[in-house]
């Protein structure tokens, strides 16, 4: 039986303006309208033997993660929070030390969860393919069968045939320029890197102990000292900060004997960039790809993504176009690498919108900041049914709470009380108060905040369910 390991952290914010910090592609149904990128890469095992995956994630996405796992009928992942980003050799090590702490030694299917697979049959032949090689203690990585010379990504050399459909690594090499990319790809030896591997839990712990024995120590004594709440698994975060920062390709891959490439042809892409995902969209007869309420004429090999309103285009061709709540991406499709350019700009300029969207997911729901201006924000709130906000106050701000939809149960100080579908509450500064959700449907209402600073860190949390200071 396999085990995934679905690496789940990382920003994307050549995404943005739809990808961000604390919403990055990962979590996006950028392909499917109803599904994630993770989800997706979940889905894409449905007919492999495969145990309950773990999850690999930043600790500011855990409810995002719990939530789709959630929604994926998949509510017995392992959820392992990195409390910072140390790369994926040490990703994979805390998975593989979680794995053998259990008593197992299961061969591990280290998948990315922001791929693309288009062809999931051809996948999972290629997986069933690498088995045998996996458990003789080889250490496999997948190797893309290249379409273009393509200069984003790092190549694999394959070596000598060891069974049908499956080589030696002959070496690893970096992101080369056009001349290089265009002779690997003629010469048929040359497959991109991936970033997806397949190997015994054990044998990679032996590898990385061989090779980057700082690596495997630092991720031994983060792992000592887990702590489990809900659905998370929190290692020791001294431990873990101490650790130092290496991919599995430069601390393992391309170090060890026994590494395997197995060629992998199924319509893959890492939907690394705006003009990546327009060359895996359905397109029209001109060539753009058009997601929500577009009008485009005399349009051509354009992008347009509206979320929230009508956008129109007019006697362009070559953009990527994308709107959402609060922010508007007009860019060359050549261009798109240097979004991260736009991204940095906002976090010189210490502004919000590379951090989160307008909505905001919570534990308990979400929250959209409709208007907001001199001392008052409106928001409409979200409560999912069976759930509740934190036992809170606030020192700057008093809010006002009027029910559009649902029921609420509000503690309001020493007194607690239903409101219902067009009545209000009115919570003072600096009372104690929490909102929860005793129905069957949705919660929804509508906050008016009023106050000196409206900040989200106004906020003192007596009591939490889902474990926030």
């Amino acid at each position: 039986m396999l085990h995934p390991v679905i690496l789940a952290g990382g920003t994307g914010s050549r995404l943005w303006p739809l990808s961000r910090q604390l919403n990055p592609k990962q979590f996006l149904a950028l392909i499917e309208p109803k599904r994630s990128m993770l989800q997706a890469t979940l889905g894409r095992l449905d007919g492999l033997d495969v145990s309950d995956p773990t999850i690999i994630c930043n600790e500011e996405h855990r409810f995002l993660a719990a939530e789709q796992m959630r929604q994926a009928c998949c509510s017995d992942a392992r959820i392992i929070l990195e409390p910072v980003g140390r790369n994926t050799a040490p990703a994979i090590a805390l998975a593989a030390l979680e794995a053998t702490a259990l008593g197992q030694d299961p061969i591990l299917l280290v998948l990315a969860a922001d791929h693309l697979i288009s062809d999931t049959a051809a996948f999972q032949r290629q997986v069933q393919l690498a088995l045998p090689l996996a458990k003789s203690g080889r250490l496999i990585t997948f190797g893309i069968v290249p379409n273009c010379a393509e200069t984003g990504y790092g190549y694999i050399h394959r070596g000598e045939s060891l069974a049908e459909g499956a080589y030696t690594v002959s070496r690893f090499v970096e992101k080369p320029d056009q001349a290089t990319a265009e002779r690997y790809v003629s010469s048929g030896d040359y497959l991109w890197n991936s970033g997806m591997f397949m190997f015994r839990a054990s044998r990679f712990l032996e590898e990385l102990g061989a090779f980057r024995s700082d690596i495997l120590q630092a991720c031994k004594e983060a792992m000592n000292a887990t702590t489990r709440d809900l659905d998370f698994v929190r290692v020791d975060a001294a431990a873990f900060q101490a650790c130092p920062e290496d991919s599995v390709d430069y601390a393992v891959m391309e170090k060890t004997s026994d590494a395997v490439v197995v060629p992998l042809d199924a319509g893959w892409s890492d939907i690394g960039s705006w003009s990546s995902l327009w060359s895996v969209s359905e397109r029209d007869a001109e060539g753009n790809a058009l997601a929500g309420d577009v009008i485009a004429v005399d349009t051509a090999d354009t992008l347009v993504r509206a979320d929230h309103r009508l956008v129109a285009t007019l006697g362009v061709s070559g953009l990527i176009v994308v709107e959402t709540k609060d922010a508007v991406l007009v860019a060359d499709k050549d261009r798109v690498q240097d979004v991260k350019k736009v991204v940095e700009q906002l976090k010189n300029g210490a502004r919000q919108e590379h951090i989160n969207h307008r909505e905001v997911y919570r534990p308990w729901g979400v929250y959209d900041s409709i208007d907001n201006g001199h001392r008052y924000q409106v928001k409409r709130i979200t409560v999912k049914p069976g759930h509740k906000l934190s036992l809170q106050m606030h020192h700057h701000r008093a809010e006002h709470w009027v029910v559009v939809s649902g029921t609420a149960k509000v503690t309001n100080g020493d007194k607690e009380y239903l409101v219902t579908e067009n009545q209000s509450t009115f919570i003072p500064i600096g009372q104690v108060h929490t909102l929860e959700n005793p129905g069957v449907i949705d919660l929804e209402l509508i906050e008016v905040q009023s106050g000196a600073y409206l900040g989200e860190d106004d906020i003192v949390r007596f009591e939490d369910q889902y474990g926030r200071e």
